[in-house]
């Protein structure tokens, strides 16, 4: 429905702008455009690539196990529908992880698997008490890095790229705690009505 909605806009502008006169506006405006994309996308998969590098250096050396380590109490309580050793823990840490440093593309992947594990956990197509959780929570922003934000910060020469750090981590903290309030509000009001 949305590429429809964008297809329609599209037209729309070109067809005002073949009666208006600015058709050769338009047609600048969409090269430019074309080559700022790709060079924005050339330095996002270097920041990106760069970040997946590191986030496997930390993997290696042990840092993600103490992560998960910290996390799994938070994890646990978070999802009690979910047996500590099932796989779905695993693919929630390794999601929150991802997510919490700003590597939203690496973190999609575990994110499908966990709902995945977490549908045959509950056996039903219906979401389960965890899977709404968890796509809250995901939903929310949670992020403490955000480096694809810094990699365009970095690409269009901001003078300080990283002084977002502080204010997505205020954001991430609001965004994240109003989820989960708002999550364990429908669910305990569901449970009334049962």
């Amino acid at each position: 429905m949305v590429n429809f909605i964008w297809a329609f806009m599209a037209i729309i502008g070109i067809v005002y702008a073949m009666f208006n006169g600015t058709m050769e506006e338009v047609n600048k405006a969409l090269f430019e455009s074309a080559d700022e994309a790709v060079t924005l996308s050339i330095g996002l998969i270097s920041i990106l690539v760069f970040w997946l590098g590191i986030m496997k250096v930390a993997e290696k050396a042990g840092i993600l196990r103490v992560l998960t380590k910290m996390f799994r109490p938070l994890v646990v309580k978070l999802f009690p529908d979910i047996p500590k050793d099932h796989p779905a823990m695993g693919y929630i840490l390794s999601n929150f992880t991802a997510n919490i440093f700003g590597l939203g593309n690496a973190a999609t992947p575990m994110g499908i698997k966990a709902m995945e594990q977490m549908k045959e956990l509950s056996g039903t197509d219906t979401a389960s008490r965890s899977m709404i959780t968890f796509l809250a929570i995901n939903t929310s922003s949670l992020t403490i890095i955000p480096t694809t934000v810094i990699a365009i910060r970095m690409q269009y020469e901001s003078i300080s790229p990283t002084e977002i750090v502080g204010t997505t981590i205020i954001a991430t903290l609001i965004s994240s705690l109003s989820a989960l309030i708002i999550d364990r509000l429908f669910y305990y009001s569901s449970l009334r009505r049962k």
